[in-house]
């Protein structure tokens, strides 16, 4: 299933996508996509539902986050090797984790705020994981059974707040809007393998970044059973795997985001991001 929200920010409604690419109301049926509709059973519930008997929303309506309700929004840093060589820094050994605020998510085609006062508002493109069957202490072996699904994540990330402003990384990586999620929360009948998917990231047309889930350090399984030593995982909880090499802090010489540019991102079978940079207000 491809599982979305949509509507205006604030008041997304639970929907689907169809096989005719519709999107279909499930407001009639589950509240939201939180909670217990994201465990093994309240995706089965709502999978055992003809999509084609559901409303169908008109026109192209707003895609909210495809997940509400978000208790955290862990991230991985350095989880590509050549991400880590692009940036001078070594491959962690064991999976570095930081945490991006909740009131950064917002839907996948909202625009990119830079914040006042920054001059490095950079780029990541990233296979998100929804959490789904809670649990901690995790075997490896079955962290995959806690997945609902996956979805495209935009970890994007102000440098200059993250690396000179003093303390952990979450300063620059928390202003609004920093978190678009979606178009949707797959789930994982859909995808053969997290492992191997494209993904890429343009900037004004220009293709910065152009990999594959395949050379990450740290694969899902790991991840999920590794988080869950330090945290019990809940229904909802996002985990942003990390980003392949292309950002713009490693270019040379480096390129940031301005008012006025366009970013388009996406992953194989996950979808495509569309967001609009303009300054905060």
């Amino acid at each position: 299933m491809k599982l979305l929200r949509y509507g205006p920010a604030g008041q997304e409604k639970p929907g689907l996508l169809a096989a005719d690419r519709t999107v279909r109301d499930l407001s009639g049926v589950v509240g939201d996509l939180s909670d217990a509709v994201l465990t093994p059973a309240g995706l089965a519930a709502v999978a055992a539902i003809d999509p084609m008997t559901l409303p169908r929303v008109p026109g192209e309506p707003r895609l909210g986050p495809c997940v509400a309700g978000v208790g955290k929004f862990v991230c991985i840093g350095l989880n590509y090797s050549d991400h880590a060589a692009e940036t001078g820094n070594p491959v962690p050994p064991e999976p570095l984790i930081f945490m991006k605020a909740t009131s950064a998510i917002c839907g996948p085609n909202d625009p990119i705020l830079i914040p006042r006062g920054s001059t490095k508002t950079d780029w990541e493109v990233e296979l998100g994981v929804v959490v789904g069957k809670p649990g901690k202490y995790i075997a490896e072996d079955a962290a995959l059974d806690h997945v609902a699904g996956y979805c495209v994540v935009n970890d994007v990330s102000e440098r200059d707040f993250q690396m000179n402003r003093v303390g952990q990384w979450v300063k620059g990586k928390s202003a609004d809007n920093f978190g678009p999620i979606g178009p949707w929360l797959v789930t994982p009948d859909e995808i053969d393998d997290p492992h191997d998917l494209a993904m890429w990231l343009e900037v004004d047309g220009h293709r910065y970044q152009d990999g594959n889930t395949r050379t990450m350090v740290y694969g899902v399984a790991r991840l999920i059973a590794h988080l869950s030593e330090f945290m019990s995982l809940q229904p909802g909880d996002i985990i942003s795997t990390g980003t392949p090499p292309g950002v713009g802090m490693g270019l040379d010489p480096p390129a940031y985001l301005k008012p006025g540019h366009v970013v388009t991102l996406g992953i194989e079978g996950l979808g495509t991001q569309r967001q609009d940079v303009v300054a905060d207000a």
